[in-house]
């Protein structure tokens, strides 16, 4: 295609603050009834190094895609190579020979640049103009830092000198959003956030209520002149029979709020997605369907189905599966007694029939039965290979807990909170008993969605407990990803804990395909 030639056949997409990608690959993975892709990422954008390789290679992936097919051969092989400690970073290895212009053409697409610096801004600008001059429609889309938003992030800001008063800068980072939506005009934008936007202030004022009104006039919000373009905010979903309201959102913000397990993701994950619409396309946006909703729930154990079986490790020591049997067998005895008499005998029974297997491996790169359910669209019947699924050791003490914790939500069907665990067994935390941070440890229950996959994975597996006792361990990364429904063939890259970070953060690719359902269905001729 030349440089001045209009794609007819798609919808060029802008996506900043992308993460390693998990809106756009929604987006781009969109399929109408006829078969066509009408979106196309023409540039995305990401500041932090590893979730931008990720990005990338995720950019390079597609335009692979179209010359080699569906799983393409080349592909498969450098994933091999990772999984077997053997792969080299990407870039070296697509760079050269026959798919370097392929490896060119992502790098172009997938910028690693921060917006706020005037040449990165510049940078972003040129490729905006460039595709605004390929597509007959523009879509932005995106995600502004969530920290300065979020309830935790607040309550760690606020002993900040000036913070409840201006503030910090990531509540402002959306004013990058806006230069895009003032200079370029997209058709339509779509901005995702955590639920704590509705309610943030910063000197006593609503952040929400401004950033509402700047998103609906942003030449004016920025004091640019010349002709503007208004927009309408409007919710991304609404059910079945309803139409879209603009004033629903000034009476109840609230209805922004996406609520991701009633969608088919299995995860209970609650986010504020904003779109936006030019005020001429707005007959078209009200009587626009919303998002799926399937009949039953999607849980974490189809989520996961088909990955293998894993086990727990002891964390600053040599990884000796019979060690660790016996350490698991020291633990089980430590939980019985710190049990007591009074304990639930069915609980205790539990405990007594667990059999730690010291065949179970650490990681694995096989899958070791079916997938079901949604595990389906994220398994490609044509890669046999798992990547990123690998355990974390923990101390001795937190198998105990985790032992503890599993068995507990197998036989309650719930997660305990710091009040049902035994005293012996409660961490050395000020805060245990408080109430604060009741659920620290916190098992997911089998055949219900999973709670909402966080950066703080990153941290610590606490929250995200295996729900069999005989793995005793958090999850892996490739398990969190398929909670957010990344495909198995998303590798992610960087270290295990900006591996968390990228997934906590993202947004699940396939309510990013529903989302570009509903935009397909407003712009569409």
């Amino acid at each position: 295609m030349s440089s001045g030639a209009k794609n007819k056949s798609s919808i060029g997409i802008i996506d900043i603050f992308s993460g390693p990608g998990g809106l756009g690959e929604g987006f781009s993975n969109f399929e109408t009834k006829g078969g066509s892709h009408p979106f196309e990422i023409a540039v995305s954008a990401e500041m932090e190094v590893t979730a931008h390789a990720t990005l990338r290679l995720r950019a390079f992936l597609r335009k692979l895609r179209d010359k080699e097919g569906a799983m393409p051969e080349s592909y498969v092989k450098y994933l091999a190579d990772v999984v077997s400690g053997k792969g080299i970073p990407p870039q070296e290895y697509f760079r050269k020979g026959k798919l370097a212009s392929l490896w060119d053409a992502a790098e172009a697409e997938a910028l690693n640049l921060t917006l706020g610096i005037s040449k990165h801004n510049d940078l972003l600008y040129g490729r905006i103009e460039a595709a605004k001059k390929k597509y007959d429609a523009l879509i932005l889309i995106g995600g502004p830092p969530c920290q300065a938003y979020s309830l935790v992030g607040r309550a760690r800001q606020s002993n900040v000198p000036g913070f409840l008063t201006e503030g910090d800068a990531k509540h402002f980072l959306y004013k990058e959003y806006l230069q895009v939506i003032a200079r370029y005009s997209p058709e339509v934008f779509i901005m995702e956030n955590v639920k704590g936007i509705l309610s943030s202030t910063v000197g006593g004022r609503s952040m929400f209520n401004q950033i509402r009104a700047d998103l609906a006039n942003p030449k004016r919000a920025l004091g640019m002149s010349g002709p503007h373009k208004e927009y309408v905010l409007l919710p991304v979903h609404v059910d079945e029979g309803s139409v879209r309201n603009p004033d629903d959102i000034i009476d109840d913000p609230s209805r922004l709020i996406v609520r991701c397990e009633k969608h088919g993701i299995p995860q209970a994950r609650h986010r504020v997605i904003i779109m936006g619409v030019q005020k001429s396309l707005l007959a078209k946006a009200i009587k626009a369907p919303g998002l799926d909703l399937p009949e039953k729930v999607k849980t974490i154990a189809e989520a996961l189905s088909g990955l293998p079986k894993l086990r727990s490790g002891l964390s600053r020591t040599e990884d000796v599966p019979d060690e660790w049997v016996r350490a698991m067998e020291s633990q089980r005895k430590r939980v019985v007694r710190s049990l007591g008499k009074s304990a639930d005998s069915d609980l205790v029974e539990l405990l007594e029939d667990v059999e730690f297997d010291s065949k179970l491996p650490r990681s694995s790169t096989r899958y070791d039965g079916k997938s079901r359910g949604v595990a389906l669209k994220l398994r490609h019947p044509e890669l046999n290979i798992v990547a990123n699924h690998a355990t974390r050791g923990h101390m001795l003490e937190d198998l105990g807990r985790y032992l503890f914790v599993s068995a507990y939500g197998a036989a309650n069907k719930q997660s305990p909170s710091s009040g049902d665990f035994p005293k012996s067994l409660a961490p050395k935390h000020l805060n245990w008993e408080s109430g604060v941070f009741a659920d620290r440890f916190r098992v997911q229950i089998k055949k219900r969605p999973a709670s909402t996959v966080t950066s703080h994975l990153s941290k610590d597996g606490h929250a995200f407990i295996h729900w069999d006792p005989r793995q005793s361990r958090s999850l892996s990364v490739r398990e969190a990803a398929r909670i957010q429904t990344f495909p198995d063939d998303y590798l992610f890259l960087g270290n295990r804990t900006q591996q968390f970070v990228q997934v906590g953060n993202a947004v699940p690719p396939l309510i990013a395909q529903q989302i570009a359902n509903v935009v397909h269905s407003i712009i569409d001729n």
